[in-house]
Parts: C-alpha cells; structure tokens; sequence
C-alpha cells in the first residue's frame, strides 16, 4: 500500500477549515461594510488556493527528484508571495474592494496556516517525508 504524499495529507487536512475561516472574516469584515467582507473573504480564499496550488506542485516535484522538490520549494515561495501582491494589485481596481480588509484577513490566515502546517509535521524528519523512486522504478 502506499503512502500518502505529505504534500496531499496537509491540503486534505487543511481545507475542512477552510469555509469556517472564510465565514469568520466576512463576518469580521461585515463589522465595517459589505465591500470589506467581501475583501476579508477573499484573503482567506486566496491564502488557501495558493497553499492547495503550491502543495500540489510539491507532491508533483516530489515524485520526479530532490533537485525538483527544492526548485519548486523556494521558487513556490517566491511565487506565491507574488501571487499576493498580483491578486491585491487587480482587486484593488474593483470599487468596493478594500485592501485594509484584504491584508486584514489574508495575514493572520497565512500565519494560522503555517502554525497548523508546524504543528501537523512536527516530529518528522525531512527525510521521513518524502519518498524518491530509485533507477528502476522510475
């Protein structure tokens, strides 16, 4: 039987809390107005597409090399902080966008997110992560 890829297990971990998280800013954000909701909701949906993209890249690196997994790693990194800044850049073009609401919700959702990553894959090695297919079974 094999095993799960880490990369796979934190996403199926992760998005059960993704609509509850998603409601609790729009709720935050309705506190202010209707526009700010809608900006706090869209950080968290943001925050949690970007992380199922970027850990599926992974899984999909994974399964070709170490120097794949590491490339995608920090030039995931990259791109996701990118991703931030192009999303904020064409929302703020939309009238009732607010970028206030939008970091408002889109840091403290990236912070939980890594705090839950940590504490999911604490105790585990790197090495006890991932899984390479050695010469013959590539």
């Amino acid at each position: 039987m094999a095993a799960t890829e880490p990369e796979r297990e934190l996403i199926r971990r992760v998005l059960p809390f993704a609509l509850p998280a998603t409601a609790v800013a729009y709720a935050a954000g309705a506190l202010a107005s209707a526009g700010a909701a809608r900006s706090a909701a869209i950080g968290v949906a943001v925050v949690v597409a970007n992380f199922a993209a970027h850990g599926l890249s992974l899984a999909w690196a994974a399964k070709i090399s170490p120097t794949v997994l590491v490339g995608v790693g920090l030039g995931g990194f990259a791109v996701r902080l990118g991703t931030f800044i192009v999303a904020l850049l064409l929302l703020e073009r939309i009238s009732w966008f607010s970028p206030v609401a939008f970091a408002a919700a889109l840091v403290p959702s990236t912070v939980a997110l890594l705090v839950f990553e940590a504490k999911v894959l604490s105790g585990r090695l790197q090495g006890e992560l991932w899984r390479f297919p050695t010469g013959a079974q590539r």
